[in-house]
């Protein structure tokens, strides 16, 4: 047979089981890892392990190591065996019992991993800023965060995970109107102290989910989401919800970990991400329709161990053209 043939075949051969069905259609709502496949599914690891292995093979999911974890999602590499996938996936019925039942239980897990946030969360927020501290060189990167979006005025700046309310602190000289949403109640009581504290009444807090915000598209001018990725379950869609709020020419900035080993910060801290390389976000980034102009890392102090590189992305809406001479940016990505 063809070769082609072929390959279709042992991807209908990959996709063509139960259990690899139910899989494809929990892995494109979102990036799961084994632990949280077999606790939706009822089934052992060494079985769900072996599914995602033929289907990674047949390339309709892919895996992406972290640590001593590894995040599946569905694939997403402009090819053929993503058409399939996301074919097969629509063909599903979303009302059959078997799927609903998994999809209840993925909105159950994903509320275990959200509490668990949230109690830790409320457990730290008078102290938010000097634990953030042990792990970034904030003054450094602050200083690096204003640079990237230099000094001339705009209209709206929308924080996402704003915590302690930092960042429109940060920028509050530069925006008309800032606004800070975050899920955690006592992170935003904590905001509107600091906030009050420093007199910024063009600025406001309020609780929303990062992923579905209730805000009208194209309603900031500057989007950031600072240390905030690393919480998420489905980080991606995150920078989408984030990118859908830039009017044309806004621009979003992401500043998070790069890629390290410390895995006490899973559980010590709820990171549920162990940082992100370059071509993660700019995947998601460019899958969002921005434009990525800008690239910084910041690694710790020489014998700084316990302290991780931060790493600043900058990403433009390309609606309308960057304006500003190359020399502005640090790096193109």
């Amino acid at each position: 047979m063809d070769g082609r043939v072929d390959t279709l075949v042992a991807e209908l051969k990959a996709a063509g089981e139960p259990t690899r069905l139910r899989l494809l259609a929990l892995l494109s709502v979102g990036d799961l890892t084994v632990k949280d496949l077999t606790t939706i599914l009822g089934q052992s690891q060494p079985r769900i392990s072996r599914h995602l292995k033929l289907l990674t093979e047949a390339g309709l999911i892919d895996r992406f190591p972290e640590g001593a974890f590894a995040y599946y999602r569905l694939a997403d590499r402009g090819n053929e065996a993503d058409t399939l996938a996301r074919l097969l996936v629509a063909r599903l019925d979303p009302a059959d019992p078997v799927l609903s039942a998994d999809r209840a239980r993925l909105d159950n897990a994903r509320r275990v991993h959200q509490e668990a946030a949230q109690r830790y969360f409320a457990a730290n927020a008078e102290s938010w800023d000097s634990i953030r501290a042990l792990h970034a060189a904030d003054e450094r990167v602050e200083k690096a965060m204003r640079a990237a979006l230099g000094e001339t005025p705009f209209r709206t700046l929308v924080d996402l995970g704003t915590g302690t309310g930092r960042i429109l602190e940060l920028f509050a000289d530069l925006y008309q109107r800032g606004v800070g949403i975050d899920a955690s109640a006592p992170m935003l009581s904590v905001a509107r102290t600091n906030l009050a504290r420093a007199g910024l009444a063009h600025a406001q807090v309020r609780q929303g989910d990062i992923y579905a915000l209730g805000m009208p598209s194209g309603a900031a001018d500057v989007v950031v989401l600072h240390q905030v990725l690393h919480f998420l379950d489905d980080p991606g869609r995150a920078v989408a919800e984030a990118a859908r709020l830039l009017s044309p020419g806004g621009r979003l900035m992401i500043v998070d970990f790069a890629p390290h080993d410390l895995e006490f910060l899973r559980d010590a801290h709820q990171h549920r991400r162990l940082g992100f390389s370059r071509s993660q976000i700019a995947g998601w980034t460019a899958a969002a329709g921005l434009a990525l102009e800008r690239i910084e890392d910041f690694p710790p102090d020489p014998g700084e161990q316990q302290k991780l590189t931060v790493t600043l992305w900058l990403a433009r809406d390309p609606r309308v053209l960057m304006a500003g001479p190359a020399s502005d940016r640090t790096e193109t990505a």
